[in-house]
């Protein structure tokens, strides 16, 4: 672990951890990206050479002390430098999603007022011009890519190594302003702005000080006892807290690696190639992952279908104790030995993550089926509950006491408490300053004594101090019976079947629970090709008749476990259909970070909600959706509406259940 002599002291700017790294650690690697097929890599002491220099370009370009400086664009090392020359030159990044469209971009630009856009290529650079009509004060465009630029009037656009260039020329006639801000910088300077992905309304600028990253990334960095021999792999969406948090809080306090993808596509291929021994992915990612492990699984012969079989079986029911240290038989050793070797080792290179010593998933509830699959494999995988106004850490889950049903213990430094209402609440060095521009919903977010509302309901367990989160405090209701409706926790069941991609589960102040499902189109077409199943596109897949008896006898499994929950036996779902198309970003159903419009989607779709509430067995419903070219079209469709079996409960009402 990084030990840094007297307190925290000087260290109280990311640049100045940057100085630090590159005095004590300057040999050591801090950046890898794999360009053109080739992994290239760059030192501590070449880190800094390239922000000094690209701080001085920026501000020959005219940039200044207090600006706000837009940055877009996929994982790679110049525009994680581009983020602390910003912030060294006395301005303010502000990453964006590099998959949002032009209008998106349009609100959070005109909203911070970004003066500069550092965009990774011509497709980010194209959604900037575009909306330059209506956002007025950007005055300077940095391009990474060159390639399909040549054309562009450069009279406001800059190539980054042009910039760079010139900062290494002016270096002199800069060195003396930028010393000067830097040792201007101190923990109550702000370090980033990151905007909320939106679930509810418009994303709000969340603006977090040096304070909040660097008091967030030191106590997480002893939490898991992480070193400067680290290796991570950096390829979430910059603008999100979480890969923040990661890729710049924690590497730069503890000096570690940060690896760049080629691509996304490329990202799978790239992270058996790295072997991240500290690795961080949202719940979709692991989804993802096993659904490429069971479609394999299911194309494999008899024997190796039955050795998988065989010794997942034994890594379910001992892989999680001998993790955590636990007593097991010599025999049940034994066998999960011999399982590493034939089935779990090789399962774990496949999936890039042979190497993992501490890993994380968060933004979402992930299932405890998927959770528990990791982990029976060896993998040191915990959940993290936080959001972006706690700097990411609200709890953490210390090693032994690791538990798919709760979210673990407050992380160091932070206070939890549970109101009246059930909803969580929680006070640390992390939490946000404000919301920029928006000072109605800092305060009704952050009260005087500095307790932040998550909207998340739960409880905290009195005989462990785990904190137990039920679900969004909005979406945690009654039922007409007085029964728990708390949507996740069954959704999350649902997702954990390959053949399931998303589920929406609805049953607010209704008698019973339904939902609307989509299919994973790789893992059920894959299904189909197995069973002669012919289709010509995703929605024909989705209301095939042997598609619906599959994803039944799935709802029925999961109300079978649903029942055994006493407090939310009554989520069980009773209709279902399948939806005609993907829940999409593009067309508002899902944010940029893949959560659910919940309530966006149950007024698109209003009309098929009716359906499995009132009888029918099918729907006709037209549906406006966005290509990718930005055109509008509309699906029409039929769809099945189809009834599932549940398991007969006594429920209880809500008040009743809690106590």
């Amino acid at each position: 672990m990084v030990h840094v002599s007297g307190a925290t002291g000087a260290l109280v700017s990311i640049p100045a951890l940057l100085r630090r790294n590159a005095r004590e650690y300057g040999n050591q690697t801090a950046y890898r990206e794999k360009e053109f097929g080739i992994w290239q890599s760059w030192t501590w002491a070449e880190t800094e050479a390239e922000i000094d220099a690209m701080a001085s370009g920026l501000m020959a370009l005219g940039l200044a002390p207090g600006d706000y400086v837009a940055i877009i664009g996929r994982n790679r090392p110049a525009l994680y430098w581009s983020m602390v020359a910003v912030q060294m030159a006395g301005a303010i990044p502000v990453p964006l999603y590099q998959d949002a469209v032009a209008d998106e971009m349009a609100y959070v630009l005109d909203h911070c007022g970004a003066r500069f856009v550092i965009a990774a290529d011509q497709e980010q650079v194209d959604k900037v011009i575009e909306v330059q009509d209506r956002v007025h004060g950007i005055e300077q465009i940095v391009y990474l890519d060159a390639r399909g630029l040549r054309k562009y009037d450069h009279g406001k656009l800059h190539a980054l190594s042009d910039v760079i260039a010139e900062g290494r020329a002016a270096h002199e006639r800069f060195a003396k302003a930028l010393a000067g801000i830097e040792a201007s910088l101190d923990y109550d300077s702000t370090c980033v702005m990151l905007y909320t992905s939106g679930t509810t309304g418009r994303p709000k600028g969340v603006v977090l000080s040096n304070r909040n990253i660097i008091e967030s990334a030191k106590n997480s960095v002893e939490f898991d006892k992480l070193t400067v021999g680290e290796e991570v792999l950096a390829y979430l969406p910059m603008a999100w807290v979480g890969d923040f948090i990661f890729s710049i809080g924690q590497a730069y306090w503890a000096a570690f690696c940060v690896n760049c993808p080629e691509s996304p596509d490329t990202m799978l291929t790239d992270l058996r190639e790295i072997g991240p021994t500290y690795f961080f992915a949202p719940p979709r990612v692991f989804e993802s992952q096993l659904t490429t492990v069971m479609i394999r699984m299911e194309d494999a012969s008899r024997l190796k279908k039955g050795l998988f079989d065989r010794f997942m079986a034994v890594a379910k029911r001992v892989g999680p104790d001998i993790l955590d240290g636990k007593s097991v038989s010599a025999w049940d050793r034994f066998q999960y030995g011999l399982g590493n070797i034939l089935i779990y080792g090789p399962l774990k290179n496949t999936m890039g993550m042979s190497r993992i010593r501490v890993g994380y998933t968060a933004g979402e509830a992930i299932g405890p089926e998927i959770f528990q699959f990791y982990r029976s494999l060896g993998i040191n995988l915990k959940q993290l509950y936080g959001q972006t106004e706690a700097s990411v850490f609200i709890t953490v889950q210390p090693d032994g006491e690791v538990r798919a049903d709760t979210v673990g213990v407050p992380a160091p430094g932070t206070e939890i408490r549970i109101d009246a209402s059930g909803e969580v609440f929680y006070r640390s060095p992390g939490v946000f300053v404000e919301y920029y521009k928006n000072p109605e919903s800092t305060a009704k977010t952050k009260d005087a004594d500095g307790w932040v509302a998550t909207g998340d309901a739960g409880f905290i367990e009195p005989d462990t101090g785990h904190l137990r989160i039920i679900d969004r405090a909005k979406d945690v209701a009654k039922m007409s019976d007085g029964a728990l409706f708390a949507p996740k926790y069954v959704e999350n069941k649902l997702k954990f079947y390959p053949n399931i991609l998303e589920a929406v589960v609805f049953g607010a102040a209704r008698d019973r629970c339904c939902a609307f499902i989509n299919i994973d189109l790789n893992a059920v077409g894959s299904w189909a090709e197995r069973n002669n199943i012919a289709y010509s596109s995703y929605q024909e897949l989705a209301q095939h008749p042997s598609v619906y008896e599959m994803i039944r006898e799935h709802v029925e499994e999961v109300n079978r476990s649903v029942a055994e929950d006493e407090m939310l036996s009554g989520c069980q779902v009773h209709r279902f259909l399948i939806l005609h198309k993907e829940l999409d970003a593009d067309d508002g159903e899902m944010t940029r970070t893949r959560k659910v419009r919940r309530a966006v989607v149950g007024e698109k779709f209003d009309d098929l909600v009716t359906a499995l509430y009132d009888g029918s067995d099918s729907v006709y419903t037209e549906t406006e959706v966005t290509y990718e070219d930005g055109r509008k079209g509309k699906i029409k469709a039929t769809l099945r509406v189809a009834d599932a079996k549940v398991v007969p409960v006594a429920t209880r009402p809500i008040a009743e259940a809690a106590e």
